[in-house]
């Protein structure tokens, strides 16, 4: 590996930090700890000012950025760019990747554009949007900022900052939330998603309760933008609030393991959340339950090792707001479904003629 490597010296909020293209680093990333700690000048046990490198003597001054264009899988998504962070160390040796850092993230968009990694804006655009993955936390950042000539402008005097002087152009940043869902097409077309992934907004017991805070609306939001974007998926119209419907799956406590139940659902009616369960969404869950790899899968397995219950039990018992039901499938050889099925009960009411 030749040196010098080509690199840019950027601030993002109040960090500075060094941007490198991937393909300007060894492809073997065992290598890359010494070219970074000879970059930032670590370590540097003695005084701590890392004056034999870029770094700046803390933390925030003391970072690394690692971009590359994005991967075809990724422009399926809408991203154009990955980057790698890298917190290096500045009295000792450490190369830390756990982690992001959300000041040199606001700058992503900025310098994958500048070196022609992602695509120009619009000649026309004052402002400009870049979409991000950032390979850490597996998240994607939203930049966006003002663009003069299809260049970045940086020196618009619109924002200031604690702790830099002056103001500068605004930079506006989204992380866009992941989850965890399924969509599932049987009787219903239906969305599953997690109760555990709501936690981020307010506990799923105070949403079930109907709580009426700032937080409740919220999750009513993200629930409803999960419904729209699987419609999308789904092939059907998002404004359509009938179809597909949502539904949320929460594993079960100990008191409905000992009623053998393998999965509770909370299912919502064109926004408001069903006192019970209606039976398509049901049957719509005794797929999914025995689809490998759903939400429903994972929950009723994890149930059920945790009770001893035979893991491959066609029969799942659901539990709603209003009771228990059990539910199952019937699979073809190919693994499609055959049929969804449920336990019912009957009883004859009238025999006889009516007149209107």
């Amino acid at each position: 590996m030749q040196n010098p490597i080509p690199a840019t010296f950027l601030r993002g909020g109040t960090s500075k930090g060094i941007f490198i293209h991937r393909d300007n680093l060894p492809i073997d990333r065992s290598e890359w700890a010494r070219i970074f700690l000879g970059i930032m000048g670590s370590p540097d046990q003695e005084h701590g000012r890392q004056l034999n490198g870029m770094g700046g003597g803390i933390s925030s001054l003391s970072k690394i950025c690692v971009v590359a264009p994005a991967s075809p899988e990724q422009q399926s998504q809408g991203i154009e760019v990955e980057y790698t962070f890298v917190q290096v160390g500045v009295r000792d040796s450490s190369i830390d990747y756990s982690g992001n850092c959300g000041n040199l993230s606001s700058m992503i968009g900025v310098w994958a554009g500048d070196e022609g990694i992602c695509a120009p804006p619009p000649p026309d655009a004052t402002r400009h949007t870049v979409r991000s993955f950032n390979t850490n936390t597996q998240k994607i950042i939203d930049t966006t900022f003002p663009v003069v000539d299809s260049v970045a402008a940086l020196n618009l005097p619109e924002a200031s900052i604690a702790g830099v002087p002056g103001k500068a152009s605004t930079i506006v940043m989204d992380e866009m939330r992941t989850l965890h869902v399924s969509y599932v097409d049987a009787t219903n077309p239906t969305i599953f998603v997690g109760s555990t992934q709501l936690s981020e907004f307010l506990s799923f017991d105070e949403y079930v309760a109907g709580s009426s805070s700032a937080a409740a609306t919220r999750v009513s939001d993200v629930l409803e933008l999960i419904r729209q974007r699987g419609a999308e998926k789904m092939g059907l119209d998002p404004s359509a609030q009938a179809q597909p419907k949502i539904a949320i799956l929460s594993a079960p406590d100990k008191a409905d393991m000992a009623q053998g139940v393998d999965v509770v659902v909370h299912a919502l009616s064109m926004g408001v959340m069903h006192r019970a369960v209606p039976m398509t969404v049901g049957l719509c869950l005794g797929v999914a339950a025995n689809v490998h790899g759903t939400l429903g899968w994972e929950i009723v397995q994890q149930a059920r090792e945790a009770t001893g219950k035979p893991l491959g039990e066609e029969m799942v018992r659901i539990k709603h707001p209003s009771g228990l039901v059990d539910v199952g499938a019937e699979f073809f050889e190919d693994g499609t479904a055959k049929s969804a099925k449920v336990v019912r009960t009957g009883r004859r009411l009238m025999k006889g003629v009516v007149w209107w």
